[in-house]
């Protein structure tokens, strides 16, 4: 994938620049039926940046490979007071499976369905100081979603609570990520750092190339 990325862009040393933590050993498979590439997104320069590298790789995987390559964007509100989280679990009616833009939200691991409309009904009777949390991260998962319209491709979107790196790696396990993209530049990074080296899929972040 990144060697496509690197014809494309006319660059030769993206692999060393992006790849953060490298592809776990695992059994080879000869058939792909698919691909799943999961984008940390929070509305920040950096992680719009990611999401449209994943974007452009699945574009490129889709042409060559005539797979379906899946993108999603997983966004977590972090809070340290799990107390103070708003009880979501009681809105867990499902949506049809579409290949529009979907959000999903979970609360620990309980993982229901949430629409923007639905959302909107949620905080009238939520207390004040989670409706804020949650009116931000609604404005940033449909900033996602309307990034993914551009490509026409497959796409799903996450809301989660609690510690980023621990949610990333349960999506990433939820979703058998191949690939998590970061909006970091560095292996030193204290994101990196948080997700381990026994990380279940390869990291890639942002080449410093991007900002020439």
């Amino acid at each position: 994938m990144l060697v496509r990325l690197q014809s494309a862009i006319g660059r030769d040393d993206l692999i060393e620049q992006m790849v953060l933590l490298p592809e776990p050993k695992k059994a080879l498979s000869l058939e792909v039926k698919a691909v799943n590439l999961i984008v940390a997104y929070d509305a920040s320069p950096n992680s719009h940046t990611a999401l449209d590298l994943a974007f452009c790789i699945a574009h490129q995987t889709r042409l060559a490979k005539n797979i379906q390559v899946n993108v999603q964007a997983v966004y977590v509100v972090e809070n340290h007071d799990h107390n103070q989280l708003p009880d979501l679990s009681i809105f867990t009616k499902p949506l049809p499976n579409l290949e529009s833009p979907v959000s999903t939200v979970s609360r620990r691991d309980k993982t229901p369905l949430l629409t923007q409309s639905k959302s909107r009904g949620i905080t009238q009777c939520l207390p004040e100081k989670s409706i804020i949390p949650l009116q931000e991260a609604d404005k940033i998962i449909w900033q996602a979603r309307s990034l993914a319209e551009e490509w026409q491709g497959s796409f799903k979107s996450h809301l989660r609570f609690g510690c980023v790196a621990t949610e990333l790696k349960k999506v990433v396990g939820l979703e058998a990520a191949d690939i998590l993209f970061l909006g970091c530049k560095s292996v030193n990074d204290s994101m990196i750092q948080a997700l381990g080296s026994d990380f279940p899929c390869a990291v890639l972040g942002i080449p410093n190339c991007i900002d020439q």
